[in-house]
């Protein structure tokens, strides 16, 4: 079993498109097919299936994926260990949910991209609700989550940045003549909801059920900008991070509410395996990480679980 064709593996297990995964690694696309039928042969089993154009990780593949990782992780560590470089080369591979990856990220993958060109970056989108258990498999290397401060058995958490929740409805809604919103004023009024699993999704049905108020009319998206088109379009009220939103306040196409409820936040976290061997690769994304994102209110390791 060669190290390159556990690397386009994992990378087609990333992209899940063939072209895609050819431009990543440099190669033609029939060497990424070839590779892969290879390693099929192998092993013994289909690593994907080809579905109406479609590729898709099969349960074989995702089993494979959690050893490649370590295997590559591995042979890093190792050539890391007998390398004479000084400047930090290798992978990282991450994932976050949507909120963070449009909003916080992108500047912060920008600065790490021009001070270390030499490290690639996989980003694996993945489900809210698997991000902690792609950590604990070894999926990613690191995972940045938007919920309530998190304490898990076999990871690392550490907080970086509160992140406020806004109560966001049209301009013309009536409750925006408020000056101040509570719960119970939510009575009848369609709510938006995030993909279950969403910290704040819970946060504010948690909020409205003390209040004895259970929506009727619930639509529910897995994209905040949909999410947020829908808003603008005066189907209902949804709750969202103020950096998922700001812009559109500013502009006066959403209204943030002025909602009674206090300390309604939830914090930008990242999370990593605790056994996890820290590359200079890892190392120099953790580090950028903190300088640009993390508040100076949080304590340096505050939320380790040993």
């Amino acid at each position: 079993m060669e190290l390159r064709h556990l690397a386009t593996f994992r990378t087609l297990a990333t992209t899940l498109n063939f072209t895609q995964t050819a431009a990543l690694l440099g190669y033609v696309q029939s060497s990424v097919s070839a590779q892969i039928q290879e390693l099929e042969a192998e092993l013994g089993v289909l690593l994907f299936d080809r579905l109406n154009k479609r590729v898709i990780l099969t349960d074989e593949g995702q089993r494979l994926l959690v050893y490649a990782e370590k295997l590559l992780s591995l042979a890093e560590e190792a050539h890391t260990a007998l390398s004479a470089r000084s400047e930090p080369t290798g992978a990282v591979t991450l994932s976050a949910p949507e909120t963070l990856c449009t909003y916080r990220l992108p500047p912060v993958l920008h600065q790490f991209r021009a001070t270390f060109p030499h490290i690639q970056v996989h980003f694996r989108p993945l489900p809210v609700p698997e991000l902690r258990r792609s950590v604990l498999e070894g999926r990613v290397d690191v995972a940045f989550l938007l919920e309530e401060p998190l304490r898990a058995t076999g990871l690392v958490v550490e907080p970086l940045l509160r992140e406020a929740l806004l109560v966001i409805a049209p301009p013309e809604h009536p409750l925006t003549q408020r000056t101040l919103v509570t719960p119970a004023d939510l009575e009848g009024e369609p709510v938006l909801l995030t993909e279950v699993g969403c910290s704040y999704r819970n946060l504010f049905k948690r909020a409205l059920a003390a209040a004895g108020v259970y929506p009727t009319t619930n639509l529910e998206l897995n994209s905040v900008e949909a999410i947020k088109q829908c808003v603008m379009l005066g189907m209902g009220i949804t709750v969202l991070p103020e950096v998922a939103v700001q812009v559109e306040v500013a502009q006066g196409r959403l209204v943030a509410l002025p909602w009674s409820e206090t300390g309604f936040e939830v914090v930008t976290q990242l999370i990593w395996h605790r056994e996890k061997w820290q590359s200079p690769a890892l190392k120099a994304f953790l580090s950028l990480i903190r300088e640009r994102l993390r508040n100076p209110s949080f304590q340096e390791n505050e939320g380790e679980v040993q």
